[in-house]
């Protein structure tokens, strides 16, 4: 991936060993107690990556991307550390929550919308305090009253320091400098190169399940969410860090080093 667009891609410059955090959807505590136990864990010259789905699904979307906000900083003043080596990935709820944006350009708005809301967006609404049955009013009267809702959830970001920057960070993918690690939301299209992937990195398709060795030069290749199943599970060339965090069940992280082996794993 040499060349690829940094506003794309995340390319983890010379890692020791990178962290990477399952799915949280919009879980606080879980998000905290994790971040207190990897605090006293990290390493000079670690790496960290948020695999997708930090909001959603769970209450405090809006809390978890403060935390997210709060650690960065804690993260990014140790010695030795740079901006770059902080990423967030882009899951099916920061998606759905881009796509909401541009609700107004979407063939049947009332039916888009009522898709999303059912999978995880009420949730994230309710925690910036906007009303989705307002939203679904607006889709009923046409594209000007679309348009000043989305407005709205713009403003309602905006309202809170540092959140439109989060959104705006967002990749799509991370890789480490070597080619060695390759992390992502839910799923891949083995058959296609990461420049082509598209939407999936972020909805899971079937492909994951479907590598059995080495990808592409990848020797590990990691995702936070398993749609399906909502369970962590490893092999010799995959490993998915969802523990059901937003459906009842645990937040998890885990550290690989170059190799492509495990040396760490928090669950909470």
């Amino acid at each position: 991936m040499t060349g690829s667009n940094s506003q794309i891609y995340a390319n983890l410059t010379n890692p020791r060993r990178v962290w990477a955090i399952g799915a949280v959807h919009g879980e606080l505590v879980a998000l905290q107690a994790l971040h207190a136990e990897l605090e006293g864990r990290l390493q000079t010259g670690d790496r960290l990556v948020y695999l997708g789905n930090v909001i959603g699904r769970g209450p405090d979307s809006v809390e978890v991307v403060d935390e997210v906000i709060s650690f960065r900083r804690r993260f990014l003043a140790r010695p030795g550390t740079f901006v770059g080596d902080h990423v967030i990935l882009r899951g099916a709820q920061e998606e759905m929550w881009r796509k909401l944006a541009q609700l107004q350009f979407a063939p049947g708005p009332s039916q888009v919308l009522e898709w999303m809301l059912d999978h995880g967006v009420d949730a994230v609404l309710k925690s910036y305090g906007i009303d989705a049955n307002d939203g679904l009013g607006c889709c009923r009267e046409g594209a000007v009253s679309i348009t000043r809702w989305t407005t709205g959830l713009g403003v309602a970001v905006r309202s809170h320091p540092g959140h439109d920057e989060f959104f705006s960070a967002i990749r799509r993918a991370a890789f480490s400098s070597g080619g060695e690690l390759l992390f992502f939301a839910a799923g891949i299209d083995p058959d296609r190169p990461i420049s082509e992937q598209g939407d999936s990195f972020w909805w899971d398709m079937g492909g994951f399940s479907q590598i059995k060795e080495t990808w592409r030069g990848y020797i590990r290749l990691v995702r936070g969410s398993d749609s399906q199943n909502h369970r962590p599970e490893m092999n010799e060339v995959t490993a998915t860090l969802d523990g059901g965090c937003g459906f009842g069940g645990n937040l998890h992280a885990a550290c690989f080093t170059l190799d492509g082996k495990p040396a760490d794993w928090i669950q909470v």
